[in-house]
Formats: structure tokens, C-alpha cells, sequence
């Protein structure tokens, strides 16, 4: 069953979440299904209904009947589920096609209770019945009917895999890490405290924890700090403390050390990329709060200007606060990623050899063209532009960016041979490096979490050296293509027969053979023929003839028509 199950969906529109992909191709080989077996639901006109029963078990396409059947449902009530975000009333409609999977699936159980059916085909049935009845008491939150029909499917699912070999335990084992999250929440909702614990590492793990459980979980750590977040009343930043009264913004900065942790303990670079990702997206919810706070108290905070002679308001700089804390997240957002590209540039040899694409110099000046961008929009928060400390360290860090972008800049220009520009961009990185390190003395705690200028430094000297030699190798390489012998004149291949020439060009695509197209040259024009004999010509003369014809008149006029002639 679980097979058959898991090779549909993923075939079918459940490897991109898209049940209702999934549910046509349910409907469709349910059709095709009750075609072969002429097992029809009546005709056009009349519906005649037809149950499965014991007695006509003579073909397991039977079983597959009542499997697509409980599919069906199950991935209409899954696409519901979607829905439901934006559209609460079909919440009553995701219920009911979850009860209708129940029941086909119970049905489905009763038929493989039959001495046709093998023992794995029998436990399968009702691994698959419990996970179904799991998930519906989930939905209705009858936490421990839900625990112990997924404790149920669980068991079932591991004795299995214990049971066959290796290739096949991998599917049950996948299925027992499914449910698993679901289990720990149930027992976090009946009472057990220590589940919200394993729960938090479930999440961290790699890809999160996903389906039923993923909203749920979200909202039961949201629900966890808005309990804590009544206790919180105002926040410190830069010597300056604030009332925080809007609880959304209480929530986000409870869990902000939290999600900070989360990331410095993520596992791999998806892991902590999908981390800041959540991260980002409930700063800038926050954000948004306040900024719905700061509307209606637009003249109010003018007036407060006024008066405090250019202090900003406690909401305004809540607000500065908060875009601190999002521009700060992206800033090291980008530096992971940065960091995951110079690893990847150190192995390119290897990712060459294997036909990949290689990440290239050019990846990273972009990652820290939009570093330095934050860094403006920090220096231009409102409350903070007479903070000489804060401009000071945004300036240094500024300088160490700078830097970092200025070397990566020099290899782009190495891979295309530009040595010179190259070597006055590895200059600029030292004159940066050296700026940052002696401005550096009251920063240094900082700049503790900024990659080290001093390896930036080595590297430089290194990359220096390499560059000078690569210079001078490519000039030889230059001066010995020009030898006597390698040099062509720029004449065709057909112009220079008698002369030994190596010519790399004769096998590329603009190998020059011939002119083309060819040249004018003059050709003898067609001749002229003047006829300067006739006036040289003395004609017989012709007055005889003139004078017969004269003498002739009419009767020689007449006698032509009818016919007589002298």
C-alpha cells in the first residue's frame, strides 16, 4: 500500500506540494480502473451503486479501488487545507473530506482482513487507516486520539522495516520520520514539556519540518512567546530605552535571540538561508506594525520635533530599531552566502572536472555591492545621524566590505589577464585594510564577528607575487608569438603558398583562404564596327527603270488587275 501510494504522488504533482495535480489523477485511474474491471457506477441516465465486497476479491485492482478512493479524498482535503489560509469556511469542507478518507480507508482494512490477502498487505492496511485517523482527530485536535493512532501507524510502519531488506525498510523509515513531529506535538499539547524542546531541533533540522505540522508548529511558537510577551514592556538600544506596546513587535523581539541561535547552530547553508529567510519576513511584519502606529501620530511627532529640538519620538525610533535589526539580518544573510561561494571558489579545479558550473569573482561583487548598500541605509537611520560611535563603526565596516570587494573585483580582472588594473585594485585592498586597522582600536568587539583584514592582508601579499609572475610568463609568451615565423602579414592563404607562416586562425571559424569578395580588375571592352565604305560605293543607275514605270499608266494599271501582262 505504502508504495504504491508514495510512487503516485510522487509522480503525480506531490513533489511540488500540488495535491490538486494529485487528486485528477486519482479521479482519472479510479475511471480507468472501474472501465477494465466493468465496474460501473450505473450509466449516463441512472446512478446504481456498487460496493466491494469479500466474495469478488478475485483481482487486487479491487483493493485499488477503494485505495484511490481514500486518496482521493485525502488530497482534496490537502489542497483544502491550502486554501483555508485565505479562505476560513472551507476549513468545514477540509474536515469532511478528511472523515471520507477515514472511512475508505476503514473499508479498505475490513477487506484485507480476508484469508486473500497476505499478512504485509494486512498490516500495511492498517498502518495506513491509523495514519489517516491521525490526521483527522489532528485536525479536530483530539490530541491523544491523534498520538495514539500515529503511535499506532508508527509501530507498524518500524516492525515492518525491521522485517525486509535494506531497500525496502527505506520507505517505512521515511514514513515513521513524518509522523514523528506530529507525535512530539500532541504530547507537547496534553502536557509533556520536554516535547517543545525536540520539537525546536526538528525544526532546525534540514528542510524543517513540513506538511500537517509546519503552520501548527509556527503558531504554537508564536503562541509560546506571546505569553511571555506580556511581561515585556519596553526595550535598550544604544543607551536610549524604549516602550514597546504593540504585540507583534513584543513577539518578534522575544524570539530574536532565539532565531539568532537557531542560526548559529543550523546544520547546513539551506538550513540557515530558510532560517534568515524567516527571520526577514517577521522583522519586516513588524516593521509594518509600527509603521500603521506612525500614521495617525504624524502631527504629533512633527510637534514633538519641534520642541525636543530634533529628538525623534520613541515610536520613530522603534521603528529605526527594527530596520536596524532587518538591515543587520540581510548584512549577514549575504556574508553566509559569501562565505559558501569562496569555498566553492577554492574546490572550482574539482567542480570543473565534473562538468558543473563554477561560482565565479563576479558572484561575490554582487553579494557585497548589496552589503555596502545596507550600510548607507544604517548610517541614514532617523535618531542615530548624531551618533558618533554607531557612524564610526558603520564606517569601519564600510572599509572592511570595501576591501573584500575591491579583491574580488582584482580577480575578476586576473581571469582576463589584466594584470595591471589587477595590481592597482590589490593596492586599493591594502590601503583599505591598513585604514581599518588602525581605526580599529575601540571597535575591536564589533568587528569580531567581520571576516579578519589581517588574512585578507596574506592573501593579497600572496596573490601579489602569483600576479607579478603571471605577468612576466604571459609577456615571454607574447614576445615569443611574435617570432619570424608566426607572424603573418595579413595576406589570404592562396597569396602566400611559397611562404612557411603559423597561422592559428587556418583552423577557426574566420580562417582567411581567399579575398573576399575579390577585387575590380580591367577587361578589353567589346569592339566598335564603323561602315566607312558606303560612301565610297557608286550605285548603278536606275533611270530605265524609272522610266518604263512612267510610260506604263493605266493601261498597264489595268491590265495588272485582270491579269494580262506584256
Amino acid at each position: 500500500v505504502l508504495q504504491i501510494v508514495k510512487e503516485s504522488q510522487q509522480q503525480h504533482g506531490l513533489r511540488h506540494g500540488d495535491f490538486q495535480r494529485y487528486r485528477g489523477y486519482c479521479s482519472r485511474r479510479l475511471r480507468r480502473l472501474r472501465k477494465t474491471l466493468n465496474f460501473k457506477m450505473g450509466n449516463r441516465h441512472k446512478f446504481t451503486g456498487k460496493k466491494v465486497t469479500e466474495e469478488i476479491l478475485s483481482d487486487n485492482r479491487y483493493l485499488l479501488l477503494i485505495l484511490m478512493d481514500a486518496e482521493r479524498a485525502w488530497s482534496y482535503a490537502m489542497q483544502l487545507k491550502q486554501e483555508a489560509n485565505t479562505e476560513p469556511r472551507k476549513r468545514f469542507h477540509l474536515l469532511s473530506r478528511l472523515r471520507k478518507a477515514v472511512k475508505h480507508a476503514e473499508e479498505l482494512e475490513r477487506l484485507c482482513e480476508s484469508n486473500r490477502v497476505d499478512a504485509k498487505t494486512k498490516l500495511e492496511a492498517q498502518a495506513y487507516m491509523a495514519y489517516l485517523t491521525g490526521m483527522l482527530r489532528f485536525e479536530h485536535q483530539e490530541w491523544k486520539a491523534a498520538m495514539e493512532a500515529f503511535n499506532k501507524c508508527k509501530t507498524i510502519y518500524e516492525k515492518l522495516a525491521n522485517a525486509f531488506t535494506e531497500e525496502q525498510a527505506i520507505l517505512y523509515n521515511q514514513r515513521v520520520e513524518e509522523i514523528s513531529p506530529n507525535i512530539r506535538y500532541c504530547a507537547y499539547n496534553i502536557g509533556d514539556q520536554s516535547a517543545m524542546n525536540e520539537l525546536m531541533q526538528m525544526r532546525l533540522r534540514s528542510g524543517g519540518t513540513e506538511g500537517l505540522l509546519a503552520e501548527k508548529l509556527e503558531a504554537l511558537i508564536t503562541q509560546t512567546r506571546a505569553k511571555q510577551a506580556a511581561t515585556m514592556s519596553e526595550v535598550e538600544w544604544r543607551g536610549r530605552t524604549v516602550p514597546v506596546k504593540i504585540d507583534k513587535v513584543r513577539i518578534f523581539l522575544l524570539g530574536l535571540a532565539d532565531n539568532e541561535a537557531a542560526i548559529a547552530q543550523a546544520e547546513n547553508e539551506e538550513t540557515k538561508e530558510r532560517l534568515f529567510e524567516s527571520l526577514l519576513g517577521e522583522c519586516r511584519d513588524a516593521i509594518q506594525a509600527v509603521r500603521e502606529e506612525l500614521k495617525p501620530d504624524q502631527k504629533q511627532r512633527e510637534h514633538s520635533l519641534e520642541n525636543d529640538s530634533g529628538k525623534v519620538s520613541n515610536i520613530q525610533y522603534l521603528h529605526s530599531y527594527l530596520t536596524y535589526i532587518k538591515l543587520s539580518t540581510a548584512i549577514k544573510r549575504n556574508e553566509s552566502m559569501a562565505k559558501s561561494l569562496q569555498k566553492a571558489l577554492l574546490q572550482q579545479q574539482r567542480s570543473e572536472e565534473d562538468g558543473k558550473r563554477t561560482p565565479r569573482p563576479q558572484d561575490l561583487i554582487r553579494l557585497y555591492d548589496i552589503i555596502l548598500q545596507n550600510l548607507v541605509e544604517l548610517t541614514q537611520l532617523p535618531g542615530l545621524e548624531e551618533d558618533k560611535n554607531f557612524q564610526k563603526e558603520v564606517g569601519l565596516k564600510t572599509l572592511v566590505y570595501k576591501a573584500y570587494r575591491c579583491f574580488f573585483i582584482a580577480q575578476s580582472y586576473v581571469l582576463v589577464k589584466k594584470w595591471s588594473e589587477a595590481l592597482v585594485l590589490y593596492e586599493r585592498v591594502l590601503k583599505y585594510a591598513r585604514e581599518v586597522q588602525s581605526g580599529a582600536g575601540a571597535y575591536t568587539n564589533s568587528l569580531k564577528e567581520l571576516p579578519d583584514v589581517q588574512d585578507l592582508i596574506t592573501q593579497v601579499n600572496a596573490e601579489k607575487y602569483s600576479l607579478q609572475a603571471a605577468a612576466i610568463l604571459d609577456a615571454n609568451d607574447v614576445h615569443e608569438t611574435e617570432s619570424p615565423s608566426q607572424v603573418k602579414d595579413g595576406k589570404p592563404l592562396s597569396e602566400r603558398f611559397e611562404t612557411f607562416c603559423l597561422d592559428p586562425s587556418l583552423v577557426s571559424k574566420q580562417v582567411s583562404l581567399v579575398h573576399f569578395p575579390p577585387g575590380f580588375q580591367p577587361i578589353p571592352c567589346k569592339p566598335l564596327f564603323f561602315d566607312l565604305a558606303l560612301n565610297h560605293v557608286t550605285f548603278p543607275p536606275l533611270e530605265d527603270k524609272v522610266e518604263q514605270k512612267a510610260k506604263s499608266g493605266l493601261t498597264g494599271y489595268i491590265k495588272g488587275i485582270f491579269g494580262f501582262k506584256s
